[in-house]
């Protein structure tokens, strides 16, 4: 293996750091129904996005994604559920 003749090892440029401001902008944007999934959606896939904004769009999006089909299970099994007591009824 190589040693370089430098005293510390070479660094990796860094994302621009998200100020409060950046972070209360993008909240208020999530907050207004449609325009939050579609600002996700297009902070998720922009190559030019802060890659901390990026990143987390990203996990919203699974989030959003577990839940909606937890959310279906559980539908599913009520609707069984009072189905199966419905027909107990009849």
């Amino acid at each position: 293996m190589e040693q370089s003749n430098q005293p510390y090892p070479a660094q990796q440029p860094t994302a621009p750091i998200m100020t409060v401001g950046n972070w209360i902008v993008t909240y208020i944007l999530m907050a207004i129904p449609i325009v939050g999934i579609i600002m996700l959606i297009v902070w998720a896939a922009s190559n030019t996005e802060n890659p901390n904004r990026k990143n987390w769009a990203i996990a919203m999006l699974i989030m959003w994604a577990i839940s909606i089909v937890l959310m279906i299970i559980l539908w599913s099994a009520i609707a069984v559920a009072l189905s199966s007591v419905i027909d107990s009824l009849r």
